[in-house]
């Protein structure tokens, strides 16, 4: 695993080791990148469920001006605070090692809006797509934000949360990203 492109690229990533968080590859990265470049341009990235942090990390080294990542797990978080020294965004990148439900008041009480929201949790845990919902209706996201959901295959996500409509699932192997905008 690495970071792609942008000021960063071929930057080596590490992940945590087992089964308690699936690393997005740099397959499927590098080819959403592709999809969402040209609709995104610097803002702030927020990714629900870290794991390595490597979509944020990603979105930092092709141009966002900073990152918010929301981990429980605190190996995971020693991860990301590794990757993200690795590749000198200590500054623009914010661990929180807490509960992704936590995001969306934490968000609220600060008054910041994200530019691009990652929504990848657990498979298992198919309720947390919600979360997508929770940040619309609070106001979290700006005008023209992007929301990225990383699922099984099989799932089919709601064709839109609020406001923000579905513009495309892709299928990569046994996972989709479906995208989501204004």
């Amino acid at each position: 695993m690495r970071v792609i492109a942008g000021t960063r690229r071929g930057i080596p990533l590490k992940s945590i080791t087992g089964t308690d968080t699936r690393p997005t590859s740099d397959k499927v990265k590098e080819a959403l990148f592709s999809k969402i470049g040209p609709f995104f341009d610097g803002g702030i990235a927020v990714e629900l469920f870290g794991g390595s942090g490597s979509l944020t990390l990603e979105a930092l080294s092709r141009g966002a001006d900073s990152a918010w990542v929301f981990e429980k797990n605190p190996k995971a978080c020693a991860i990301i605070k590794a990757n993200a020294e690795k590749c000198k965004f200590i500054d623009e990148l914010h661990i929180v090692r807490g509960d992704a439900r936590s995001a969306g008041s934490k968000f609220a009480k600060e008054g910041i809006q994200a530019d691009l929201l990652f929504l990848d949790p657990p498979y298992a845990k198919v309720e947390f797509y919600d979360l997508a919902l929770e940040f619309v209706e609070q106001d979290l996201l700006s005008k023209h934000a992007i929301i990225v959901c990383e699922h099984e295959k099989q799932l089919t996500l709601p064709p839109s949360y609020g406001a923000f409509a579905a513009v495309g699932t892709t299928v990569y192997g046994g996972s989709a990203i479906t995208i989501y905008k204004k």
